[in-house]
């Protein structure tokens, strides 16, 4: 009997010691979750320590730049608006002259306000898009060009013939326009005939400043209304004629007025404006931005 009870108690035994083990391990397997936790909750948040980290500070100026210099305008632009420290690099020389580079490639014109010495490039780039798209054409303009000339199809054949545009040859008929309001050609031009000739930019505003109308005239002839191309030349038409401004930016000159036409800013200030297919940045106040923000 006390044998059996012996062997009862040794197996009694041998099942607590199985069941402190289980316990033993099932524990130690929690700790081991709860420290798996721990140590995952610990990588995330210096993850989130590093994402939150301003990358200017991380890389520093010159890497920055570095990078900027590789994006495309816009997305410079948009850098622009994250700090003022992101601004003072965003906003350097050295990346807007490259820009302003490739921006008038190609270009007809550049305008005088983009090469007013001593202005950031930034600036420069943000008046030569605007000046771009400007439409309202200025005594500086008519000046500053060449002008090819030729006649529309509607004007009698004895016209016609007499104009290299329809005859397939060369060179095209020229005008030049002159800053006390009269217009000459090429010597022998068979059209000119030696005959006067005066201009006139007519516009006429209303409301806010909006134009109503805007053309150029030339003596009593039909209105020329006045039109941009995408490389910035110019044209000037009505029914008898058409008139083309002849590229001259490989020149290396600039042209244009000297201030910005219908611009309406607040000096001193920066300006950004959505149009559909560019972002533009307007700075006025020749010598400085100030970084002061307008959207």
């Amino acid at each position: 009997m006390e044998l059996q009870e012996m062997e009862e108690k040794l197996q009694n035994g041998d099942v607590l010691l199985e069941v402190k083990k289980k316990k033993k391990k099932k524990r130690r397997k929690k700790k081991r979750k709860r420290e798996k936790r721990k140590e995952k909750i610990e990588e995330e948040e210096e993850e989130e320590v590093e994402l939150s980290q301003d990358p200017l500070e991380v890389l520093g100026r010159d890497i920055m730049l570095m990078i900027l210099k590789n994006l495309d305008a816009r997305s410079v632009a948009l850098s622009l608006l994250v700090s003022r420290a992101w601004h003072g690099v965003a906003s350097s020389d050295s990346i807007w002259s490259a820009k302003c580079e490739e921006l008038w490639l190609g270009k007809a014109h550049i305008p005088h306000l983009a090469l007013v010495q001593g202005l950031p490039k930034l600036a420069a780039y943000s008046l030569s898009i605007m000046d771009g798209k400007r439409t309202r054409i200025t005594k500086e303009d008519l000046c500053d060009h060449a002008w090819e000339f030729h006649f529309n199809k509607v004007v009698p054949e004895y016209w016609r013939n007499l104009d290299p545009y329809w005859k397939g040859t060369s060179p095209l008929m020229h005008r030049y326009f002159h800053t006390d309001g009269s217009q000459t050609a090429d010597p022998g031009d068979k059209v000119w005939g030696g005959h006067e000739c005066c201009y006139s930019i007519i516009t006429s505003v209303v409301g806010e400043g909006k134009i109503r109308e805007h053309y150029v005239r030339i003596n009593r002839w039909p209105h020329m209304l006045v039109s941009r191309k995408q490389d910035w030349s110019w044209e000037m038409s009505n029914v008898l004629c058409c008139y083309s401004s002849v590229p001259d930016a490989h020149r290396g000159g600039d042209t244009g007025p000297l201030l910005p036409i219908e611009l309406g800013i607040a000096s001193g200030k920066l300006l950004i404006l959505e149009s559909s297919s560019t972002l533009i940045i307007l700075a006025t106040g020749w010598s400085d931005i100030t970084g002061n923000l307008i959207l």
